[in-house]
């Protein structure tokens, strides 16, 4: 198991008083296959640099999870499919 740091950036229609409960259904994989998740941190909307699908500003959400690499790569396929998700960054932390 290895352990993983991603940074999702969500559709701002989604209300963010019910963020981390959309967002518990949208990684829910990773319990499912034996993984666990350490921390859900959302930072709220916060503006672009550039537009994306023509949106100015997002809903961002950092989560920390133990998993196995097909797991993570299933999350992060799982995730790029979801309509309310506009970008993913998956990155593997160092053992330090």
């Amino acid at each position: 198991m290895r352990t993983y740091e991603m940074v999702v950036i969500l559709d701002p229609s989604i209300d963010e008083r019910t963020v981390s409960g959309t967002f518990e259904k949208l990684v829910a994989v990773i319990p499912a296959e034996g993984g666990s998740i350490d921390n859900v941190d959302v930072w709220g909307k916060r503006k672009f640099a550039y537009e994306i699908d023509k949106k100015t500003e997002g809903v961002y959400v950092v989560l920390g999870f133990t998993a196995k690499s097909e797991t993570a790569q299933e999350l992060d396929r799982q995730l790029g499919l979801n309509e309310s998700v506009l970008r993913t960054k998956l990155m593997r932390r160092d053992a330090k």
